[in-house]
């Protein structure tokens, strides 16, 4: 009964927002400018050929554009 309450907090709390993680180790594998890498410790390093990852969480629902189901395209609403 106890493992209740923190698992049900668990619960609501991961319901309230979303979590976004991005990772660069791929696009630098990929790019044939970063296959050659410095050789000593603290030579610079290209900005495109950094690897980070990063992990961002926002509260409450993302802001997206609403889903529109008329049925309708955006050519037949924007005369241009």
């Amino acid at each position: 009964m106890r493992i209740l309450a923190p698992l049900m907090l668990a619960l609501a709390a991961t319901a309230c927002g979303s979590v976004e993680y991005r990772d660069t180790n791929a696009a630098v594998d990929a790019d044939p400018l970063c296959a050659s890498q410095p050789d000593r410790p603290n030579e610079p390093v290209s900005e495109r050929c950094k690897r980070q990852t990063s992990t961002s969480y926002t509260l409450g629902k993302p802001k997206e554009a609403p889903l529109d189901l008329s049925g309708k395209s955006r050519r037949e609403e924007d005369p241009r």
